[in-house]
Formats: C-alpha cells, sequence, structure tokens
C-alpha cells in the first residue's frame, strides 16, 4: 500500500504548481504526505481493526493534520459534522477522495466481488455520489488485477468495460491540455492511464505528474496501482517511508505484514 503514499508524496509540490514534464527529481526538499496518505492509512487500519469505516475518516481525518495540502471544504464540513456532532451522513460527492484513499482495498480482498463490494462501502460513507463510487472502485480492481498477474491490456479492457471509462487516450496525448480536475471522472481514468503508460513504477509517478491536474491525488492512485503491478523499488520505498511518523509507519507494517503488500 505504500505505492499510494510514494504518488502522494511525490506530487505533493506540484498540485497548485504543474509540471509538464516527466524530467524532475523524484523527492525534493520541499515534499511531505497529504490527506491522501493520512485518509489511506485510515483505510489500512479500517482494514486490520474492523468497524465503521466513516468514524476511521472521522478520527484520522481530526487528529492529523496534513505538513502540506489539507482536506477538501466538504470533507472538511463533513469533518465538523461527523466528529463534533456525531452526524455521519455522506455528502453526494463525486470527488477523487473516494479513490485516493481505496488502495489498501485492492490488497485485502482475493476476488473482484470482495474488491468492488468494500470499494463501495469504503467510499460511500462519504463520496455517495455513482462516481464517487465508480472511481474506488476502478482503482481497487486495477490493483486486485495487477496482484493477479493480469497484463495492462486485460486491466484496460476490464475497467472499460466494469466501470465505463474510456481509457483510450495517451498521457502524452493531453499533456498540453489537462487541467485541473478534482472529480474522480476527471481524474481516475487519467491516473489509470498514467500507470498503463509507464515503463516501471517511477516512470509511472512521473507519467501521472507530469499530466499536471490534481498531481499528488493522481500520483497517489497511480502509485497504488502501479506498486501492485512492478512492486516498489527499495530506495524509493524507504525514503517515502522515512516521511510518515512512527504511528504511520507501524500501520504500513502491520497492513503489509497481515495482507503481503
Amino acid at each position: 500500500m505504500l505505492g499510494s503514499i510514494v504518488g502522494d508524496i511525490v506530487g505533493s509540490v506540484y498540485e497548485f504548481n504543474n509540471i509538464k514534464t516527466k524530467e524532475f527529481e523524484l523527492f525534493n526538499q520541499y515534499c511531505e504526505y497529504t490527506d491522501d496518505s493520512i485518509l489511506t492509512l485510515a483505510t489500512a487500519d479500517w482494514l486490520l481493526h474492523g468497524g465503521d469505516v466513516a468514524h476511521y475518516y472521522s478520527r484520522y481525518g481530526t487528529e492529523f493534520s496534513c505538513p502540506m495540502g489539507g482536506y477538501g471544504t466538504s470533507f472538511k464540513g463533513w469533518l465538523i459534522r461527523s466528529s463534533r456532532q456525531g452526524d455521519f451522513r455522506p455528502y453526494n460527492s463525486c470527488g477523487n477522495g473516494s479513490a485516493m484513499r481505496v488502495g489498501p482495498v485492492g490488497w485485502a480482498f482475493e476476488t473482484k466481488e470482495e474488491v468492488m463490494a468494500w470499494a463501495k462501502r469504503s467510499a460511500e460513507c462519504t463520496h455517495n455520489h455513482p462516481e464517487g463510487i465508480k472511481g474506488a472502485q476502478a482503482a481497487a480492481l486495477c490493483i486486485l488485477m495487477a496482484r493477479k498477474g493480469a497484463t495492462k491490456e486485460e486491466m484496460k479492457k476490464a475497467v472499460e468495460a466494469e466501470i465505463g471509462y474510456d481509457l483510450n487516450f495517451t498521457c502524452d496525448g493531453i499533456r498540453d491540455t489537462y487541467t485541473w480536475g478534482g472529480t474522480c471522472q476527471t481524474s481516475v481514468p487519467q491516473a489509470i492511464r498514467a500507470f498503463l503508460d509507464g515503463a516501471d513504477f517511477e516512470d509511472c509517478i512521473c507519467t501521472a505528474i507530469s499530466i499536471g491536474g490534481d498531481s499528488d491525488t493522481i500520483g497517489c492512485i497511480t502509485g497504488s496501482i502501479a506498486e501492485a503491478f512492478y512492486g516498489i523499488p527499495q530506495p524509493i520505498y524507504d525514503k517515502a517511508f522515512s516521511y510518515l511518523p512512527n504511528h504511520f509507519q507501524k500501520i504500513v507494517k502491520e497492513f503489509e505484514g497481515k495482507f503481503g503488500c
């Protein structure tokens, strides 16, 4: 699951300062983890220890501030309602937050049916718009298929058939015109395409960041899939892991120990 966190950290400095090239230093002095990593870890904690996923997102979002970046406006409102008023109702979001935090689901289950159902559960407590659910399911399905040895072409066809995304474009083809999109439908297909276009783990991350847009979240989603397909080179793993405080490192190691990622 650390692939999600790698993509988030690398993309953190480019979310509001897009870079339209793959030629950049993977980790620079300004990189940090953001809300994408925090809520991914909340998902992992939920899968490890059970309970109501909404309570995990509320607790993590309230207790852990972001060194860089921050939670979206609607999610902040939900955090206030849930933590102060005990009101956990979803807010019909189709934002890409459901897809950036779903990575651990793709590692925790062994069948498509399980992954799609649990991805839906992880999304709908906040992002209960159909597109918000689809975005989470698309990312989780890709992770499962990558783990199971599917080819990229098989993954592309499955996402198109199961989710309905059109993946018939390339990152090279959209780089000059793609702009910021915070919804699942305007960023999840692009994140998956960055994985499909990448030659290895690092190249997938660089490709994702290079198109611009919501860079940390696109990097996070791409990284979650690329890890399952390629693995993470040890120096990149070690560097990203070093950004996390001890309590987050423990969740990563506990999750990896249980689910084998």
